[in-house]
């Protein structure tokens, strides 16, 4: 009886050392994207839907995928009002070509570079780290010297901890 108990009692203390598995919950908060939502230039309350809007980042050949099961130019392109753009963690700029009615035409492209602070916090083991940004400038341009279409942009939120509220508010 008394092998029998302390079989038990090793068997316990066995399962008590293992640990729990190193997976990273999907709830976890991440580092964030910088979040543009497009409102009325006459009505500045009133969110605006992007036609067609295509978002290029400096050095890259294609935008951001914004329809992942597109498998054609489309995958690049939305009509929306909000939008979630990723900063570099490893840099403190970056610049996008933002691309009104990029398949129409009414093309016309307005360039946003946006200079950021960032601050990498610790999550956990099974998550690793976060990155969260602290925007210190950023500078609409026109690059084609036609008409601008962001014909105003400001900043709202300068701290990018979360995806939950609009960081950046363009009105055209």
């Amino acid at each position: 009886m008394k092998k029998l108990v302390s079989l038990l009692l090793l068997f316990t203390f066995g399962l008590s050392s293992c640990e729990k598995d190193d997976i990273c919950d999907p709830n976890t908060p991440t580092t964030p994207r910088l979040v543009i939502t497009f409102y009325d230039i006459t009505n500045q309350t009133k969110v605006r839907i992007v036609p067609n809007l295509k978002v290029i980042g400096e050095g890259m050949t294609e935008g951001i995928v914004f329809n992942e099961t597109a498998v054609d130019s489309t995958k690049y392109i939305t009509s929306a009002s909000t939008v979630s753009l990723p900063l570099k963690v490893n840099d403190t700029t970056v610049t996008y070509k933002l691309i009104y009615d990029s398949n129409g035409t009414n093309t016309n492209t307005d360039v946003l570079t946006i200079n950021y602070g960032k601050k990498d916090e610790y999550v956990s083991r099974a998550c690793g780290y976060k990155t969260t940004f602290d925007i210190k400038s950023f500078f609409p341009t026109d690059p084609d010297g036609d008409t601008v279409w962001m014909t105003l942009v400001q900043l709202n939120q300068t701290n990018i901890d979360s995806e939950n509220e609009t960081h950046i508010k363009v009105y055209y």
